[in-house]
């Protein structure tokens, strides 16, 4: 299949589907054993919704999908884009305020909800009388049953050849971290442009072994929502996760070979690895210590001795297969974006067998922008860009990206769209530099800088991350612009005093300079919640929100 030579996500899509075995097993949502959707199953659920929510829309018009991941998210994804409308994914974990916001700004004319329970987060900010709802289950008010349009036989297979790849896709608002959402609008061909850059990526992985996938991040993120179609290009066997919670115990049942998350995920696996090799001691701690202290070398190219080759030989059957068969035995590569994934943390996971790929985008991009490369992995590094788009470093520093990847714009802030785009390069707010190997590194965030009193420039989220390595340290914000020192906000257990973060403090001090150290803290006990407001979707810090609510307990610090 020739992805540059496809008109739209929905070709895309028909396409895969003549070429693959029909009865091939598909979509899979583990929440209480659901039944495996084999591809013929999923086309026919694409045609049947694509020909109902044809007769409830005029081309072009926008329609809303709230729920949570599970099969009927990406057969009513395609569906809409198949019945000439546009796609608006919306996150299950908006604050109210979001809600009301994105429905007065993009003003769809359906909605896609999946069960009560969502359909309560928006009730008050939708017109019945007006605007059209489908529902995968029963809501309290009058709408149209996903089963019900299943069970008709009057539909038509009409595949959407009118679509171009110039033409918006969908509408994917960012989760922000200050600030009212802003409304996305990706095109069919630049997401397109940036599957074909993953799966020249991806190709060695998939080659190996039938792709089979574990999906955890929601399909509202562009990550993710782009991730579907890769899935669909390569012919994977996709699993819905049940739950962050359940997510290890998931990873069994499915047994993926790929999985994408964001840096948290991989800061708590982190955690709780490290967590269980401190408890262990003798030979089996030394054998640990070994196991990373080898990886490390493998993972910088270094040459082993024969015997370090044959201690590793030890080290795979007793130290990094044990791991790997925790998260089901066959992962060839976690993929992580979304955010910085710390160096200790990529450099620690590689070392023990879980091979882990660090990259670079955001949702303006389609949204991947680079990513490193299976067997070529430089962890400090986001990797080499995608073929499919052009990556150079401004004068001050800041990422630029040029490509069909980069959005159409944001939806009705034309203003906004002309701050980042200027002579068709996106300006990321990212500072960073290309290696020698054209690998990108990405070395602070424009607007999050703490600028001190001294006048010098200090990136929080690198002592953040740094800090988060403690596994006493749940969370941490750090605070200092316009001041002569950094504060921080510490979060952990209950039963973790202040008197015991001390030397811990003290301890990431001495790694950090002058201008870095952390002088005075305060310790919280209740964490940055997606419901308390200050987290975004993807477990980002809301640092306007922490700031907001704690500026006066930090000033009380100076």
């Amino acid at each position: 299949m020739k992805i540059n030579k496809l008109n739209s996500l929905v070709e895309l899509y028909f396409k895969k589907c003549d070429e693959v075995d029909q009865k091939k097993p598909f979509l899979k949502w583990l929440k209480e054993d659901k039944p495996t959707h084999s591809w013929e199953d999923v086309r026919e659920r694409i045609f049947k919704l694509s020909s109902k929510i044809k007769s409830l829309i005029n081309e072009g018009d926008r329609c809303l999908i709230l729920s949570e991941n599970r099969p009927n998210w990406l057969i009513s994804d395609i569906a809409v884009m198949n019945a000439g409308g546009i796609s608006v994914p919306i996150f299950t974990t908006y604050s109210s305020s979001d809600y009301k916001y994105i429905l007065n700004d993009c003003n769809p004319s359906l909605i896609i909800v999946s069960n009560d329970n969502q359909f309560l987060k928006i009730k008050e900010y939708i017109n019945l009388k007006s605007q059209k709802i489908i529902s995968f289950e029963k809501i309290e008010v009058e709408s149209l049953l996903m089963q019900d349009i299943l069970i008709e036989n009057n539909h038509k297979e009409i595949i959407n050849y009118n679509l171009k790849r110039n033409m918006p896709a969908c509408i994917i608002y960012t989760s922000g971290t200050s600030g009212n959402p802003k409304g996305v609008v990706l095109s069919h061909g630049g997401i397109l442009s940036n599957c074909e850059g993953a799966v020249e990526l991806l190709k060695s992985l998939t080659e190996k072994k039938d792709p089979v996938f574990l999906t955890w991040l929601p399909l509202s993120h562009s990550y993710e929502h782009t991730v579907q179609f890769i899935q669909i290009i390569v012919g994977a066997k996709v699993y819905y996760a049940e739950s962050l919670e359940k997510l290890i115990s998931n990873m069994i049942i499915a047994k993926p070979t790929i999985m994408t998350a964001v840096p948290r995920f991989y800061q708590n696996l982190f955690t709780k690895i490290n967590i269980n090799f401190e408890k262990q001691k003798g030979i089996k701690k030394k054998l640990i210590n070994t196991t990373l202290n080898l990886g490390k070398k493998i993972l910088k190219k270094e040459k082993l001795s024969f015997n370090e080759k044959f201690t590793n030989f030890i080290c795979n059957f007793l130290v990094r297969k044990k791991i790997q068969n925790q998260f089901g035995g066959n992962l060839q590569a976690f993929i992580s974006g979304g955010g910085a994934l710390d160096q200790n943390i990529g450099e620690f996971l590689n070392a023990v067998g879980l091979p882990t790929l660090q990259g670079y985008g955001l949702t303006e991009a389609s949204p991947v922008v680079s990513c490193n490369l299976p067997n070529l992995v430089k962890v400090e590094t986001v990797g080499p860009p995608f073929s499919t788009n052009e990556v150079k470093i401004a004068d001050d520093g800041e990422i630029l990206i040029k490509g069909e990847n980069v959005m159409l714009g944001y939806w009705n802030q034309k203003e906004e769209t002309e701050k980042v785009i200027k002579e068709g390069w996106l300006h990321t707010g990212d500072i960073g530099e290309l290696n020698q190997d054209n690998y990108l590194k990405i070395t602070d965030r424009k607007k999050d800088i703490i600028v001190n009193l001294g006048g010098d420039n200090i990136s929080p989220s690198k002592i953040e991350n740094i800090l988060c390595l403690n596994h006493l340290i749940k969370q941490s914000y750090v605070y200092g612009d316009k001041k002569n020192y950094l504060v921080a906000i510490i979060v952990c257990d209950k039963e973790i005093s202040k008197e015991k973060i001390k030397p811990v403090i003290e301890n990431i001090n001495n790694n950090l300079t002058i201008i870095e150290k952390i002088k005075k803290t305060i310790i919280l006990n209740d964490e940055f919640t997606i419901d308390n407001g200050m987290l975004t979707p993807t477990l980002k810090l809301k640092r306007k929100e922490i700031l907001k609510n704690y500026k006066k307990q930090l000033d009380n610090l100076y």
